[in-house]
């Protein structure tokens, strides 16, 4: 194959962040008694989730800063309970960071697939999620050593799906742009963007979702499985 290296993205790519974090917010639900005011986890969630995607699609194209994130996505929960000062959003937010780092569930096939790519590719981590949470996720769910080393959009100061970020991540790993390789979930960071650097991509879409732009990936999966039948 053209391809030495290997970008990864994390969340949704390798680690479940929609089955960790939901059971996170569960535990929160559960710990914070918000029963008082949510008739149940499922209305919590509906409430939570929308609103926390618009944030990190904001911050994703520099509208909103880190800080307006993490505060934003928890104040918003805690407005039925009469509470809209930062200082209880921001704990909140600590708690939930602090519960992610503890979960392990993978997407299936992300130890083999890693397993089989390990002696061919030189692997990296590519990732806009907070550098006091990603390490330790890689960490605790096994992943570490399967990485040459992790970038985040912290280290760039720009977040994916911006090209200087990419730019970023070939200078600090000494990879040639024709012979890498990005493999991600998330069509608008990781798929439009690497295009956009002329990067090829891989697209891991288990949910079957059309493109959101008028072009193919160089290659879309629906299992990290199938990778193997490319790489």
């Amino acid at each position: 194959m053209i391809y030495k290296n290997l970008f990864f993205d994390f969340d949704d790519t390798l680690w479940d962040t929609h089955t960790n974090n939901m059971e996170c917010l569960e535990e929160l639900y559960t710990d914070y008694r918000f029963d008082r005011y949510y008739a149940s986890f499922e209305a919590f969630y509906n409430y939570y989730m929308p609103h926390n995607l618009m944030l990190w699609a904001q911050y994703r194209q520099h509208q909103i800063n880190r800080q307006t994130l993490i505060v934003e996505r928890f104040r918003h929960v805690l407005i039925p309970a009469g509470i809209t000062d930062a200082e209880p959003a921001l704990r909140l937010n600590d708690d939930f960071l602090k519960r992610t780092t503890r979960k392990t569930i993978l997407i299936p096939g992300t130890v083999e697939l890693l397993e089989y790519l390990r002696p061919f590719y030189k692997m990296y981590i590519l990732s806009n999620g907070f550098r006091e949470v990603q390490f330790k996720k890689l960490d605790h769910s096994g992943l570490t050593s399967y990485f040459r080393r992790v970038i985040l959009s912290e280290d760039a100061g720009i977040q994916k799906p911006h090209k200087e970020i990419f730019d970023f991540a070939l200078k600090n790993t000494n990879s040639r742009r024709n012979q890498t390789l990005m493999i991600g979930d998330c069509w608008e960071s990781d798929i439009a963007g690497a295009r956009r650097s002329h990067i090829d991509q891989l697209w891991f879409n288990p949910h079957n979702l059309p493109p959101v732009e008028d072009f193919s990936p160089t290659y879309t999966v629906h299992s990290l499985t199938d990778i193997k039948g490319i790489l």
